[in-house]
């Protein structure tokens, strides 16, 4: 048995793997803070509690006893901040978190190449702009850090003491040579830091250390239980799905969004702001267009009107197309494939006869839009993907499914557990770290619950270039303070 622990943003995911098929899952909520305008942060121990409560949950479920490695997954492109005695300096800030907007542009000119060197150019959601951003913002609190991790490095230093983590969690600081696999210096000094104050790097799949006696009796686990270093949420979810082998592909719902391709080497094409990362596995890359608001405007639209998602959902269902508005879904900003740190959502052409279920129409078309613009970034840069796999959140909805394939134009595969990806990708990995399993054996497709066929919609193609026309008419308006 593997336990698989991933650090979301809304939520800490736990599952039991035995190897073949998952037997238990829980979790536990997370909570945002927005104390200014562009921040997003979260207290590390607020994970830890979660990460305690999920294992509390799976000890009554079966196989918790036979438990014999961990495997890590979380959030990217953070920044936890520790002092020399490893305590915790400043709440963890999250990968949208948009403050350092003019560190990120000062990165990009002082250090020409690095958009190839990182795979992706400087933006302020990665950790690089954000530690120079404190250096400038909280300079007391720059000089006392002794070493920067990301959420998962973090709970695995909680878990068995060490400072370490592997090259997919790397890929996404913009701290990494990804052609190397190894820190880049110059990318570190723009930051005011040194080799010393990042973990030690090794592969996704190998051992971090063993649990110590207090993380052992706080989860209920034995002590000395391997601990594998595993890898970031994308790259872990696309090991729980199998993609893991060269032009597999797969979309990610989850608070964020990616659309991935599996990839064997590193080939940067900056320009159209896709990344190209490395992997969990190793020698493995990956591709990915990355948008910040994945299935998150759907949460956000519910919380805004007082009504449950799978109300808002069944409304959308029935939603009258004369009163449906475009929606754009840019509540943080956008990466793939604007760049723009100061986009922002809102609706356009709302009528007397636009209802919750025409606004949550809208939202899930504007997703789909927004996975439309990321597939001809790809496309653009020659990939392409037949049939991706789709997992998230987001993917329990046949209707999100549905006008994702319709947009797109391809097939979409909905794995059985769909929205179970990084977690089941971490236990994977726990098992591959201890030799229980072999890498041939995670190509293995997974068992697909659902397939979603396109269908000739000539809504889209009306509403497409509209929702493409209202970004660019508003982003000078966006942009005014």
């Amino acid at each position: 048995m593997y336990l698989g622990l991933d650090i979301g943003t809304s939520a800490v995911k736990a599952l039991i793997w035995d190897g073949q098929a998952v037997c238990g899952t829980a979790s536990a909520p997370l909570q945002v803070a927005t104390p200014t305008p562009g921040a997003s942060e979260q207290d590390p121990e607020d994970w830890w509690r979660a990460v305690c409560q999920a294992c509390a949950d799976l000890k009554g479920q079966a196989g918790w006893d036979a438990i014999s490695a961990i495997g890590l997954s979380g959030q990217m492109h953070g920044a936890v901040c520790l002092g020399a005695d490893g305590a915790v300096l400043r709440p963890a800030m999250l990968w949208n978190d948009n403050r350092a907007e003019a560190e990120s542009a000062a990165m990009a000119e002082a250090l020409p190449g690095i958009g190839a060197r990182a795979g992706v150019p400087p933006m302020p959601g990665f950790t690089a702009p954000k530690l120079a951003w404190l250096a400038r913002a909280e300079p007391e609190t720059h000089r006392a850090t002794a070493m920067v991790l990301q959420a998962k490095d973090w709970l695995g230093y909680r878990l068995h003491g060490g400072f370490v983590s592997e090259m997919s969690e790397a890929a996404g600081t913009l701290w990494l040579d990804q052609a190397a696999r190894d820190w880049d210096d110059a990318a570190l000094a723009f930051s005011g830091l040194t080799r010393a104050q990042v973990p030690k790097l090794a592969e996704g799949t190998a051992p971090a250390g063993g649990l110590s006696r207090d993380a052992a009796r706080a989860l209920g686990l034995r002590p000395g239980l391997p601990v594998i270093r595993g890898g970031g949420d994308a790259m872990a979810g696309a090991v729980g799905v199998g993609v893991v082998q060269p032009g597999r592909a797969m979309i990610s719902l989850g608070t964020s969004g990616q659309y991935l391709l599996a990839s064997d080497r590193h080939a940067p094409n900056p320009e159209r702001l896709l990344h190209s990362f490395a992997h969990c596995l190793p020698g493995g890359y990956i591709q990915m267009a990355a948008m910040l608001n994945g299935a998150a405007p759907m949460a956000w639209l519910a919380r805004a009107l007082g009504r449950e998602l799978p109300d808002l959902l069944a409304a959308a269902q029935t939603a009258d197309p004369r009163h449906t508005p475009l929606f754009l879904p840019y509540l943080t900003g956008e990466r793939t494939p604007h760049g723009d740190p100061s986009a922002r959502a809102g609706f356009q052409g709302l009528s007397h006869g636009t209802g919750p279920g025409e606004m949550m129409r809208a939202v899930i078309d504007a997703i789909a839009y927004s996975f439309a613009d990321a597939q001809d970034a790809l496309n653009e840069a020659g990939l392409s993907a037949d049939a991706p796999l789709a997992i998230g959140g987001g993917a329990r909805s046949d209707l999100v499914l549905q006008t994702l394939a319709d947009v797109l134009g391809v097939p979409l595969r909905r794995p059985a557990g769909a929205d179970q990806g990084p977690a089941l990708g971490a236990a994977k990995l726990a098992a591959l770290g201890i030799g229980a399993t072999a890498l041939s054996d995670l190509a293995t497709p997974p068992e697909i619950g659902a397939v979603f066929t396109p269908r000739a919609d000539l809504r889209h193609a009306d509403r497409l270039p509209r929702f493409r026309a209202l970004y660019t008419g508003l982003k000078e308006v966006c942009a005014r303070p």
